[in-house]
């Protein structure tokens, strides 16, 4: 009788066809799976947003000073730098003593990218620092980034002089040109004079770099200011300051001074310990 046999599919072939299903079955998931996953993966459709500030670095105390706020970029504005939504901006100061010191405003909206900032600072030197936060908003959509400035508050050089108008019908508003050691370094804006009036001048002018030594203020009344003089007479009138030098740094010779206390112990130490070895012998 004649025996039937079965034929059989050899062993690696069924695993070469099993392989070649998972990964068939794995390309087909991942083709269905990639468009999906495409829908969360969103290019950015606006510019990256960043802020700035201008301004002085170092202003005086109990004075007013000017600063400029800028920005652009976020969902606010387009790549072609168009602003299409809303950049808006708050701020904070913070120093070691905060009374009497104002940055404002302290919220608003800022007008084709920018804005102005103005500083108010009280008697005390110190370090301040601007916090400003700003916003840019669109449809619903609103990234915000953070940037800090710091200024360094110091006693600035005062300048005061008073004004005399001798004319009994007044004078109209001018300016007065101010000088330090011959050189122009700002300027005043006199108000209209009154008759026989008197107006109080004061400059105020920083510089932490000032030269040691004496300097002098010189304002001088041009001629078309009529009968307007300094309170004493004269059209010409000058201030000077002495500005101190810097402290003596006496660090090298503290360092140099323990360097040769301790050079000293060592060499007596050595000395007094020869001498003992010495004696033992």
């Amino acid at each position: 009788m004649e025996r039937k046999t079965r034929s059989r599919t050899p062993p690696s072939w069924r695993t070469r066809r099993s392989a070649a299903f998972a990964i068939s079955t794995l390309l087909l998931v991942s083709g269905l799976l990639l468009p999906l996953g495409s829908v969360h993966a969103t290019v950015p459709t606006y510019p990256t947003l960043t802020a700035q500030v201008t301004g002085p670095t170092t202003v005086g105390t109990s004075l007013t000073t000017k600063y400029h706020l800028t920005a652009t970029g976020g969902p606010a504005v387009g790549f072609n730098g168009t602003q299409v939504g809303v950049l808006s901006f708050s701020t904070t100061v913070v120093g070691f003593n905060t009374t009497g010191v104002e940055l404002l405003p302290t919220a608003g909206v800022l007008t084709n990218g920018s804005t102005n900032l103005t500083l108010q600072t009280s008697n005390l030197t110190e370090t301040l620092t601007f916090n400003i936060e700003v916003t840019s908003g669109y449809h619903g959509s609103n990234v915000s980034t953070n940037i800090t400035y710091t200024v360094s508050v110091i006693q600035p050089y005062v300048l005061t002089a008073t004004l005399v108008d001798e004319s009994a019908v007044g004078t109209i508003p001018f300016n007065l040109t101010v000088q330090l050691d011959g050189t122009p370094v700002g300027a005043v804006s006199v108000p209209s004079l009154t008759g026989r009036g008197t107006y109080q001048v004061t400059f105020s002018y920083v510089n932490p770099n000032l030269s040691p030594g004496w300097h002098t203020f010189t304002v001088n009344l041009a001629e078309e200011h009529g009968l307007v003089v300094f309170s004493n007479g004269q059209s010409l009138y000058s201030q000077s300051f002495y500005v101190q030098p810097a402290p003596a740094n006496y660090t090298i010779f503290y360092v140099g001074g323990a360097a040769f206390f301790v050079a000293a112990i060592f060499i007596w130490l050595t000395t007094v310990g020869a001498r003992r070895r010495g004696r033992k012998r």
